[in-house]
């Protein structure tokens, strides 16, 4: 099957079409996501990610369906009531962005073409895009504060989680400055273009600092693959986790494969540990996928004694991005 945009996105359409005469509460739908930027596929796979916005409350948010190996649809669902207040999603910092800049494939009574243009009003407004950014600097300085107080002698998979969702939401609240969230496959190369065009490049060898990517080689990322492929499809079916869903697994490999096969194997290093270290902590009893995971921690200087550097370098990094927001309040008048 050949994989480009027109196939894509008549994909996209199709499912619109099926789920919405079989569901009669789907009011509106869209596409978000990497489909909508140049870099929908990586490794030759992709997701679909869709919105289908209801008439009332949803039992499932999210849903992945397969395709193919390559493809799948990733689908979020949301009670209309959601998108009722267009000053909060101005400042929401992940609907607000992505309603700005989705395609409407499905709206018959105009509810979401009235929502993106309420949207879309004054969302470049300084004090917004400041507000948006701010939500994700100050989640990431919640958890180091935790750190701060309490640094555990012996990191967990737990623990070592939490570091990289702090890392995670700094990178997202000062990419905000310049656009939609960083999704995790593609967060570092992408982090690299949005640090540089915000000029601030220094931010993605930073970034890769703190992950650990200085310690490892490319043939060393190649070789843990295995070990993180057999502790992803090991993980409990009902997790919860719909983004290490099993479907996605491709999607992931794939991607990392080839990034490591790239001028900067290092990009490789956030999708592979971070889903490795998710998976982790679903299998923290067993040993057989603990200790290969162990290893690649110790590796890359996370875990033992070397963490409590970590956070101390994590402080660090956050006060140079704090203080990137508090030039671009000042820059634009916002207290």
């Amino acid at each position: 099957m050949r994989v480009n945009r027109a196939t894509l996105l008549k994909i996209a359409n199709d499912t619109i079409k099926r789920c919405a005469r079989q569901d009669r509460s789907i009011f509106a739908a869209y596409l978000c996501g990497s489909l909508l930027g140049n870099r929908y596929l990586i490794g030759g796979t992709a997701d679909i990610d869709l919105t289908f916005v209801h008439t009332g409350p949803v039992e499932e948010p999210r849903e992945i369906l397969r395709l193919t190996d390559e493809i799948h649809l990733d689908i979020a669902h949301y009670d209309q009531k959601a998108f009722r207040d267009p000053r909060q999603l101005r400042v929401d910092p992940w609907l607000g962005p992505t309603i700005f800049d989705c395609q409407v494939l499905y709206d018959p009574q105009h509810f979401m073409d009235f929502t993106q243009a309420s949207v879309r009003g004054q969302f470049h407004r300084a004090d917004y895009v400041l507000e948006r950014s701010r939500v994700g600097i100050d989640n990431a300085r919640k958890i180091w504060f935790a750190f701060y107080r309490d640094i555990p002698d012996a990191p967990n998979a737990g623990d070592i989680l939490q570091y990289l969702k702090a890392l995670k939401l700094a990178v997202n609240g000062i990419a905000g400055l310049g656009g939609a969230p960083l999704t995790d496959r593609g967060l570092a190369v992408n982090f690299a273009d949005r640090s540089a065009a915000l000029g601030h490049p220094g931010l993605h060898p930073g970034l890769l600092g703190l992950l650990g990517a200085p310690q490892v080689s490319p043939e060393q990322l190649l070789g843990w693959i295995g070990d993180w492929q057999q502790a992803y499809e090991a993980q409990p079916v009902d997790n919860g986790l719909c983004n290490l869903h099993l479907h996605r697994l491709h999607y992931y490999r794939q991607a990392v494969e080839s990034l490591i096969n790239r001028q900067k194997p290092e990009n490789a290093l956030w999708p592979l540990f971070y889903t490795w270290t998710q998976a982790a902590t679903q299998l923290s009893e067993d040993v057989n996928y603990q200790e290969p995971w162990n290893r690649a921690g110790q590796q890359l200087g996370l875990l033992g004694a070397a963490f409590t550097e970590r956070i101390t370098a994590l402080d660090a990094y956050l006060d140079s991005i704090e203080e990137i927001l508090e030039k671009y309040a000042r820059a634009n008048g916002v207290e």
